[in-house]
């Protein structure tokens, strides 16, 4: 599979598109997102208040943002696996995942206060972050090797 991918050069500039993608969502988060949690995260956050934030543009922002990550990431596991059924399972798991964290992200920050600060800082990189995608490339490529041997 590794052999046909390196051979496959349309694939593979196509795939360094969307991890550029990547780099450049990372790099203009600041300006493209309202996110007050940035900085906040920056500092010593341990012994910090939740900063101010409007939820709805925060949570707005977060889906966004995962969509973006998820479509790119998407993009990369087709680019890879050549699978329609697996990039359709990876969309209902990002779906699924989605709908756990942005609730737990809403709960920590509305219910609960800052003493979750450290499980919202995992939440929320999960939520901003291409993580997954590193997860699943990894596990779909065990599964498909051990389904064709």
């Amino acid at each position: 599979m590794l052999q046909q991918l390196l051979k496959d050069k349309k694939a593979l500039i196509l795939i360094i598109c969307c991890i550029i993608g990547f780099a450049l969502i990372r790099n203009y988060e600041a300006v493209l997102f309202y996110d007050p949690f940035l900085n906040y995260f920056k500092n010593d956050y341990l012994n910090l208040p939740f900063p101010e934030f409007k939820t709805a543009s925060l949570i707005g922002n977060l889906l966004l943002r995962y969509l973006l990550n998820s479509v790119l990431s998407l993009l990369i596991l087709h680019f890879i696996f050549r699978d329609i059924e697996l990039i359709k399972f990876a969309s209902v798991l990002y779906l699924v995942l989605l709908g756990i964290l942005i609730v737990s992200f809403y709960f920590i920050v509305e219910v609960l206060n800052e003493n979750y600060n450290f499980l919202l800082f995992y939440i929320r990189r999960f939520l901003i972050q291409p993580l997954f995608l590193i997860l699943f490339i990894p596990a779909f490529y065990v599964q498909k090797s051990t389904k064709t041997a």
